[in-house]
């Protein structure tokens, strides 16, 4: 299946350059051998910018990358909690509750293989209110490295496993730790599908320290942020609980103070 004949898939500048300039370097190379040394160059440093272009996962040289909610969800003082890597039966159900609590909606970037195994929590997330977004099918440390087929029947097994446990498509994609390749954005075109990065990110899988991870989270909150938090691979603090636990309420009461209200990346679409 050729991925780059998405109907809806329209590459962006750096791709077209990026295209322009192969093309442009085999014509070269062809009429004039002693050029060689030049085009490989060209070639070798446009991949080198490639490469760097998936490794930073709010980078929008690749294609579109929600990394703020549109101005108009702006404009109505909204900001967008979403949490990776779940659904996980020992945090989810809390966070839930937390965000019952506040009235708050977030978005699940859930993990299609975890959850096939928890089905009633992925139940649960929609029931109260919430939207289950795709994060691959098993979040594969080398997702960034599939083929463009390998890459298209992950996301799109994911795709489906994830519609049919919530009778709802998935419209947002989140890779895995956010890093990706060129083959991605004509990917999710093909699915109808749309990249989510964030504004900002508190390593809270990493992290064990909450007001660390609060820092980060909180820092010049606005309307517009995209926050990034974990239900799953959560970090844990000294007292061995999952450090989202100890975050999330502190990051609710701010957003609150500060007079914006939590929905779900598909509610904020213009």
């Amino acid at each position: 299946m050729n991925i780059f004949s998405a109907p809806h898939w329209h590459p962006g500048p750096f791709i077209q350059a990026s295209a322009l300039l192969h093309v442009g370097a085999a014509i070269v190379t062809t009429f004039n051998l002693d050029l060689w040394p030049w085009g490989l160059s060209a070639v070798a440093a446009d991949h080198a910018l490639l490469t760097l272009a998936g490794l930073l996962p709010r980078c929008a040289w690749l294609g579109p990358n929600w990394r703020r909610l549109p101005a108009e969800a702006v404009a109505r003082g909204e900001l967008a909690l979403s949490f990776d890597d779940g659904p996980d039966p020992m945090v989810t159900p809390a966070v839930l509750d937390l965000l019952d609590r506040w009235g708050f909606k977030a978005s699940f970037f859930c993990i299609a293989e975890r959850a096939l195994r928890h089905p009633e929590l992925v139940g649960d997330i929609i029931r109260r209110g919430h939207a289950v977004e795709n994060h691959t099918l098993r979040h594969r440390h080398d997702f960034s490295l599939l083929g463009p087929q390998a890459m298209l029947d992950d996301v799109s097994a994911a795709q489906e496993i994830l519609t049919a446990l919530t009778g709802i498509p998935p419209r947002f994609f989140r890779a895995p730790a956010g890093l990706r390749n060129p083959f991605l954005d004509p990917v999710l075109s093909r699915l109808d599908i749309k990249l989510a990065s964030w504004t900002r990110r508190g390593f809270d899988t990493r992290n064990g320290d909450a007001d660390r991870v609060c820092a980060r989270l909180l820092c010049s909150l606005s309307a517009g942020d995209i926050l990034l938090l974990h239900d799953g691979n959560s970090a844990h603090t000294i007292n061995g609980n999952a450090v989202i636990l100890d975050v999330l309420p502190h990051v609710l009461e701010a957003i609150a103070s500060a007079g914006l209200r939590p929905v779900t990346l598909r509610l904020a679409l213009p």
